[in-house]
């Protein structure tokens, strides 16, 4: 979590927070709405909106959870690549030496 939760991260942990509050509320307004209703009809609406809400914050989730997972990718490849130059360094050292 300390991957996501950093200063150059803030700007996207900010509109994820935003954006699964705004769906945690669409869903629970969707689940007292749909126990106030008597009409099967609006029941079924408030029932949609409820699970449209609760997929929604799902959607946010993988969508921080990839965000997280793509800042280690970078990282993995940042030090393979320094692992490769220092390896190619090597080479060049005792290529010279023969």
């Amino acid at each position: 979590m300390n991957d996501f939760f950093n200063r150059r991260m803030l700007s996207n942990a900010i509109f994820i927070l935003v954006w699964s509050l705004i769906y945690v509320a669409v869903a629970v307004y969707g689940g007292v709405m749909f126990f106030r209703v008597d009409q099967t009809k609006s029941q079924i609406m408030y029932a949609a909106i409820f699970i449209v809400g609760c997929q929604f914050v799902a959607l946010i989730k993988i969508f921080a959870w990839q965000m997280i997972h793509r800042n280690g990718i970078k990282r993995e490849i940042k030090r393979l690549e320094l692992r490769i130059a220092e390896l190619t360094g090597s080479l060049e050292k005792t290529a010279d030496k023969d």
